[in-house]
């Protein structure tokens, strides 16, 4: 049975931003699993109902429901035991848990500031209302004031990703010779801004621009086949 996500999606259906459905749909691709993907907006809370919650990704396997990236991965493992690991142990499962934790409250809000008036601009019209709203009492701010200074907010990210820098200088990917949930975690805030932002956010010739390129690349271009503003 093919598995099923909701994915969230622009007012191009074809334009896949969110940077937590990225990590799942790259850890589905790592364990060579088929999914069909469904366009999904934030207005559209109904549709996933059922998961007694109202965000993205959603993944449907059969009868069962799973939200949240990280939960989805761990329900991936478990589930799927004869398929690639994407935590190969607890110690793995740790050091990706401590990377989740870095991107999100480190990374992320940095990205934020340089994707999130141009992003406000490729939603679908019916959820422009509701994402000025919902970011403007999460920002205490209005977008156009919290973006207002990305050029300098830019060199601070850069300066933010230099432990990023210095593991993959060492070693081709996060997980070692290999990637791991680790790496989608991570490659999940560059394709967000990618996807979204009228600018690179990484120099040329840096190795995360090259590690990058990479996870672009594998899977037959998944990630890298996706409409992006940046090529």
């Amino acid at each position: 049975m093919t598995l099923k996500m909701y994915d969230l999606a622009a007012a191009d259906p074809a334009i896949r931003f969110s940077p937590n459905c990225w990590r799942v749909r790259m850890a589905l691709a790592h364990k060579g699993l088929d999914v069909e993907t469904i366009a999904w907006r934030f207005t559209d809370k109904e549709v996933i109902s059922f998961s007694q919650q109202g965000k993205t990704p959603v993944l449907v396997d059969g009868d069962r429901w799973i939200a949240d990236s990280w939960s989805i991965a761990e329900y991936l493992d478990e589930a799927r035991p004869d398929t690639p690991k994407l935590f190969e142990c607890a110690q793995s499962k740790a050091h990706a848990w401590f990377v989740k934790n870095w991107i999100e409250t480190a990374v992320n809000p940095g990205v934020a500031k340089q994707i999130i008036v141009p992003l406000f601009a490729m939603l679908d019209e019916k959820d422009k209302s509701y994402f000025r709203e919902t970011r403007e009492k999460a920002f205490g701010m209005t977008l156009e004031a919290f973006g207002a200074d990305a050029a300098d907010a830019l060199a601070t990210l850069r300066k933010t990703l230099q432990p990023l820098r210095v593991t993959l200088s060492t070693q081709p990917f996060l997980g070692g010779q290999a990637p791991s949930f680790a790496d989608y975690v991570a490659f999940g805030a560059f394709q967000w801004a990618r996807t979204s932002a009228p600018h690179d956010i990484l120099e040329e010739g840096d190795v995360v621009a090259a590690w990058r390129a990479t996870l672009l690349e594998m899977y037959d271009g998944l990630a890298g086949n996706m409409p992006a503003r940046v090529a």
